[in-house]
């Protein structure tokens, strides 16, 4: 008996000892793991369970019974009322969409929603929700409060990344919303108004929306830089409120495939338009905050402008899909890889670019150091070419001052004029206006985009360089630039330089 008892011992000792190493091990490889690498562990370990129902295949029970228990209600303190009121200036812009604060005469108070989507307690939501916060509540559905910290926050994709302590945490398991399609239903979990867990139902009502919210602020000496914000929303008609903001957009299947983000309404209430954030663009900005504590972004190192029929017009080009390119950062990517002003991008990796949003968030996906393959036109042939992204730092240390001489003086961008509209107007050489900026001399006295410039100083002018060469050959601190409007009538104009 002493035999067996010793033995048995022995095999008990021996298995809490297998047991405790095995979960140590497990515990530090699991953190070196992506967000997605771990929910995958957690998933094949706790297997979701199967609710039947009777509603038919028109049922939502099951992934409203998965999700809700993961979305989390944040409440966030500003102990200076005007940090709040810099957190709303976003949310104004719809008429303060969601998730705003209520001012008072004590400290200023906000809500909103999150999603818990790790175990061990890390909280994807908007970054407007806790931007300035100096303190953020996680108010879980059993009604425990913890605080929590900020992991990181990135204003140009709205997302944010926060922690509370403790393990265990239930979780909404990440989808892909690259498998999104229009008209599928989708619901809406957060907590509108303060209220408890809410769920409302609605569907894919577009993808890649691009609502304008997140708009780079332009550089201030004019120079032209690399977009930075994101916008690819998921739009639906799944009722949004205040409050929801951060929270959770899901299939059926009760997977994430977006973080509600913004309303556009007229009354700051729900009227059917409600936009989220992609997961896959989301699962790399996240997993960089937790690796990094901000985003690396990488960069093609251009500015551009989206086609369509009147753009195409504009412009003299054929082509109504894709991305004319109207600035070309100086070492950047597409500079190096031969990209000019005048191109137009029709495809990343193969696939079809219709409008700004398509790029940006299959960039957004990737970092410094990768590399994409761009198709693109000139002069109506189609080339191909591998872009090494940049870095932001890289991108901003070597952006031209050739435009910031340019901008300062005209107020505009430009891009060389195409081979039809050579032929339209008999010329041989010229630019073509592809943006003017607010209050530059150029809106003063309405220049229009689209209009054609010819000479400089009387010098024929075919890139941006030629421009601020004229500009700088000028004797007696006056500019002449003759051209067409984009009715196709000639004109002159002649203006003070400003150096």
């Amino acid at each position: 008996m002493k035999k067996i008892g010793v033995t048995f011992l022995a095999a008990c000792l021996g298995g809490a000892v297998a047991i405790g190493s095995y979960k140590l091990i497990e515990n530090q490889v699991q953190d070196g793991m992506s967000f997605e690498e771990k929910q995958k562990v957690h998933f094949a370990n706790n297997p979701l369970p199967v609710i039947n129902s009777s509603t038919g295949d028109l049922d939502f029970t099951q992934a409203a019974a998965a999700v809700t228990p993961a979305v989390v209600h944040i409440k966030t303190t500003y102990n200076n009322p005007s940090a709040g009121a810099g957190r709303d200036q976003m949310q104004d812009m719809f008429e303060d969409f969601f998730g705003g604060g209520r001012r008072s005469r004590g400290p200023a108070m906000g809500s909103g929603s999150g999603v818990i989507i790790s175990p061990d307690g890390y909280i994807v939501t908007n970054n407007h929700v806790v931007d300035n916060a100096d303190k953020i509540d996680v108010i879980l559905p059993d009604k425990r409060s913890l605080v929590a910290k900020v992991i990181g926050r990135d204003a140009n994709t709205d997302l944010a990344l926060i922690k509370i302590e403790g393990s265990g945490f239930p979780i909404v398991k990440l989808g892909n919303s690259d498998d999104v399609r229009i008209g599928e239903w989708v619901l809406a979990v957060g907590y509108p108004f303060a209220l408890n867990t809410t769920v409302t139902a609605g569907i894919v009502s577009a993808k890649g929306r691009q609502i304008g919210i997140l708009d780079s602020e332009p550089s201030p000496n004019g120079e032209p830089q690399a977009r930075t914000a994101i916008e690819s929303f998921i739009q639906t008609d799944a009722a949004i409120n205040r409050g929801n903001s951060g929270g959770a957009l899901v299939n059926t299947n009760g997977e994430l495939i977006g973080v509600n983000a913004a309303i556009a309404s007229q009354s700051g209430s729900y009227e059917g338009y409600g936009f989220a954030i992609p997961i896959n663009l989301a699962k790399k900005i996240l997993n960089d905050f937790k690796e990094f504590g901000s985003v690396r972004r990488g960069f093609i190192g251009v500015n551009f402008t989206g086609l369509d029929a009147e753009q195409a017009k504009r412009f003299g080009v054929d082509e109504l899909n894709g991305l004319y390119i109207n600035g070309v950062i100086t070492g950047g990517g597409a500079d190096q890889a031969g990209l000019k002003e005048g191109d137009i991008i029709t495809k990343v990796d193969g696939k079809q670019i219709y409008g700004p949003s398509d790029l940006q968030e299959r960039i957004g996906r990737l970092g410094p150091g990768d590399k994409v393959q761009l198709s693109y036109l000139r002069d109506g042939k189609t080339f191909n070419t591998n872009v090494t992204l940049k870095g932001e730092e890289s991108v901003k240390n070597n952006e031209t001052t050739t435009a910031s001489v340019v901008t300062r003086n005209l107020g505009a961008s430009f891009a060389p004029v195409s081979e039809s509209l050579k032929k339209k107007y008999k010329i041989n050489s010229g630019v073509i206006v592809t943006g003017v900026q607010n209050g530059g001399y150029f809106d003063q006295i309405e220049v229009a985009q689209g209009t054609v410039i010819t000479t400089v100083n009387g010098q024929a002018v075919n890139k941006t360089q030629d421009i601020e060469t004229a500009i700088k050959s000028s004797r007696n601190n006056m500019v002449t630039i003759s051209g067409f409007t984009p009715e196709g009538a000639s004109m002159r104009y002649q203006f003070p330089i400003r150096r």
